[in-house]
């Protein structure tokens, strides 16, 4: 525990000792504050029994920080290793590869949450421009944030699995994005086309982020989908040891 801790804290220091760090804190603090602004001009024009974290959900400002800040969180963990010469010799230590691979998934999904912090931020503000309490409960706002840790694993365990395949961390961005885009777009509203046998819905429902995300953002917690995400989360994982001990061979 004590060399799984350490290989966590120094994922998180290389995070915070880099530029890369910086732009996606900058960047979510933009796109939420464009968010924030959004919601702002919907409630003032109509109000909304919702609460507020599905209102944001709403938004196409959720998925944009989902969908790019992950790449970039992630493309520099196995991939700036082997590019800088230091992968052999963190793979030569007397560590495991999976202890390896469970820190970086963990720094990475650490720094992500550590990014939403400042959506506490949004929502509180907007409770006190818009003066109202219900808008702002904290199961709701609680039973959210365990919806974007889980999105946001599965990410960040997309990201590590590119990363792994790769030397170059700008091709292991760009891998995780096109993967991660096309497992958002393969089940976003299924049901809205007829071309699709009776068959391929539900299955199609039952991988779909956007309604998996939706009852999380209402306050549901559905068993299924928190199943789903954590046995795709360490599918992932599976799959970037296997990379890993692969490479550790060779």
């Amino acid at each position: 525990m004590r060399v799984f801790m350490a290989l966590v804290r120094r994922e998180l220091g290389a995070y915070f000792n880099s530029l890369t760090g910086y732009v996606v804190i900058a960047a979510v603090l933009l796109l939420t504050g464009f968010g924030l602004v959004d919601l702002i001009e919907r409630i003032r024009q109509m109000p909304y029994p919702s609460p507020v974290t599905e209102l944001f959900y709403q938004t196409t400002y959720f998925w944009l920080v989902v969908l790019l800040t992950s790449p970039v969180i992630t493309m520099r963990s196995f991939a700036a290793e082997k590019a800088a010469g230091t992968y052999e010799a963190l793979m030569t230590t007397p560590v495991g590869d999976w202890q390896v691979v469970l820190a970086k998934f963990a720094g990475a999904l650490a720094f992500y949450l550590l990014t939403w912090l400042p959506f506490l931020g949004v929502l509180f503000a907007l409770r006190q421009i818009t003066g109202e309490a219900a808008l702002f409960e904290p199961t709701i706002v609680a039973v959210t944030f365990l919806g974007i840790t889980l999105v946001g694993g599965l990410f960040m365990a997309l990201g590590c699995f590119a990363s792994a395949l790769t030397r170059s961390d700008i091709i292991a961005a760009m891998v995780a994005f096109l993967f991660g885009i096309g497992l958002w777009m393969l089940g976003y509203r299924p049901d809205a086309s007829g071309l699709l046998p009776t068959w391929a819905i539900p299955v199609l429902e039952h991988v779909s982020l956007t309604r998996h995300m939706e009852d999380f953002a209402r306050g549901l917690v559905v068993g299924r989908h928190v199943v789903f995400y954590l046995t795709a989360t360490w599918l992932l994982l599976f799959l970037t040891q296997r990379v890993v001990q692969s490479r550790r061979w060779k």
